[in-house]
């Protein structure tokens, strides 16, 4: 470990609570490199404050141990700080999907996961911004997505007695059997344009979502630009014909779906829109959000993997 000041951010709810049972143990093998300093998050959105405030104190390394939304907000935390003073990122993987560490090839075993950090050699890897008709803006590692996927995240929180893979998909069929709305969006990107009445449209630095949708094979986190992947107004019959595709990577054969590159990306719709980053919601049923721009920054965050 060196001389580098390391700070571990632990979500205790990650993966039903596993993360926080096993904490004891992943301390000693983080420390068998070295000393770290620990903080449990206990609030949404405490881990963007504890990285901003890590960041302050002059640590070079901030640990994230959870899912994919514990690495959602340590690096919405990073991204306010100037890049000169941002820590390295490392990912210990305890969360439901882990989709953005298996994109960026950490090991999901625990104890691996820690050897790579602190044996690893840093490197640059890309994250996406998200910013609203608003101003708001939002960070995001993995995935946004658009419609279908979207309002699947949110029945994803409603399955409290399932997890994983197994959660994302029960959600998945509700959705469909609820019944799934179809906003006509308007996308503008750096290199085409077109409109139509949607599915869903995701944004992707990562190659897969829910755990194991493979939504752009071709995504990778560390080459600058973004995949998308386009999915128009279909029927539930053609839902269920197209999502075993999307598991295995190969949707990309329907005539119904389009996919490609960006590096910038306007979206307006005719209608409020249903928008997750990397699984959070950002907004849900009560948006009034009707535009988004999306651009790619490229290696902004640097990663011990």
């Amino acid at each position: 470990m060196g001389e580098q000041k390391v700070k571990v951010i632990v979500n205790p709810n990650a993966d039903l609570g596993r993360a926080w049972q096993n904490s004891p143990d992943l301390r000693k093998l983080v420390e068998e490199y070295g000393a770290a300093d620990w903080t449990g998050t206990v609030f949404p959105v405490h881990a963007k404050d504890l990285a901003i405030q890590a960041a302050k104190d002059g640590f070079d390394l901030v640990i994230a141990v959870g899912g994919d939304g514990t690495i959602h907000e340590v690096v919405n935390g990073l991204m306010q700080v100037n890049q000169a003073d941002r820590p390295r990122l490392g990912i210990i993987p305890f969360g439901s999907g882990n989709d953005f560490a298996h994109a960026v090839g950490v090991d999901p075993i625990p104890s691996q996961a820690i050897a790579q950090i602190f044996n690893g050699k840093p490197r640059r890897v890309d994250i996406g911004k998200l910013e609203d008709q608003y101003g708001n803006v939002e960070y995001w590692t993995n995935a946004l997505g658009v419609g279908f996927d979207s309002t699947v995240v949110i029945r994803f929180r409603e399955m409290t007695h399932l997890r994983g893979f197994l959660a994302y998909l029960a959600a998945v069929l509700k959705t469909i059997a609820q019944g799934v709305d179809s906003p006509h969006l308007t996308v503008v990107t750096d290199s085409e344009t077109w409109e139509d009445d949607i599915l869903m449209l995701v944004s992707c630095n990562g190659s897969r979502e829910g755990g194991g949708f493979l939504i752009a094979p071709e995504a990778r986190p560390d080459d600058g630009i973004l995949n998308y992947a386009w999915i128009e107004h279909v029927s539930r019959l053609m839902i269920l014909r197209i999502l075993p595709e999307v598991m295995k990577g190969t949707h990309e054969k329907f005539a119904q779906v389009r996919s490609g590159e960006f590096k910038s990306m306007s979206v307006q719709s005719d209608r409020p829109l249903h928008i997750h980053t990397d699984g959070e919601i950002y907004s849900g049923f009560d948006s009034d959000i009707k535009g988004i721009n999306i651009e790619i920054l490229p290696g902004a965050i640097e990663l011990l993997a």
